[in-house]
């Protein structure tokens, strides 16, 4: 039996691209760039902030990065103010946590955003006692998909990997399972289509929060 969910954060657990899309497009506005369709931020969303930022701004015509900083600067004050403005969780998924509770699965989160807005996003969303464990950004070795912070979740459980199972919606997410030997859940509610989660070796993909639970059973 399954008894480890690894969850990432943006586009499995939240719905916040209209969030990320305002802040950035914010910082791009206040630096004379062009805004970019929340669509294109699905896309430049996955691999954190900074690289988000870099995204963005190269979409905008600065190729030689020039306005880099100041962007990025920019966008974190805005998260630093107000990281839950406009977020709210997918539907289903706090049925689904619940429930996994219930089974007495541990619950985490291994997120590429900066680890105290992870935290503070989380605790905001979901309470402080929802999730066992909160992981985000604290430098390249935690970045997904390097395996590093997924396997680390594992040991400090004490659970074997054959019995964790990590949830995603991008391709950084599916090569982080796949990298941790875990088994590896894609969602397509989230960022990406399911094609790129077949394309970066998902086991299954699900359609709805709750056949989540067939793997826990």
């Amino acid at each position: 039996m399954k008894k480890l969910a690894i969850f990432d954060l943006d586009g499995t657990l939240i719905d916040s691209i209209g969030s990320i899309a305002g802040a950035c497009n914010e910082a791009l506005k206040e630096n004379e760039l062009e805004e970019r369709s929340v669509n294109e931020y699905k896309y430049f969303a996955g691999d954190g902030a900074l690289e988000l930022v870099k995204r963005a701004v190269y979409a905008s015509g600065d190729i030689e990065y020039k306005k880099l900083d100041s962007v990025y600067s920019i966008y974190k004050e805005i998260f630093v103010k107000d990281c839950t403005k406009g977020v709210v969780p997918f539907e289903n998924i706090n049925k689904l946590l619940n429930e996994l509770k219930e089974r007495k699965i541990k619950l985490a989160v291994l997120t590429n955003k900066p680890h105290d807005r992870a935290v503070d996003v989380v605790n905001k969303i979901f309470g402080n006692d929802m999730f066992d464990m909160v992981l985000g950004y604290k430098g390249e070795q935690t970045k997904k998909p390097n395996p590093y912070s997924a396997l680390l979740i594992a040991k400090y459980f004490n659970i074997d990997l054959k019995d964790c199972v990590y949830i995603g919606d991008t391709d950084t997410d599916m090569q982080t399972g796949v990298n941790a030997g875990m088994y590896t859940i894609g969602v397509t509610w989230g960022f990406r289509d399911r094609e790129e989660l077949i394309k970066n070796k998902a086991n299954v993909i699900v359609d709805n929060p709750m056949e989540l639970l067939n793997y826990f059973t």
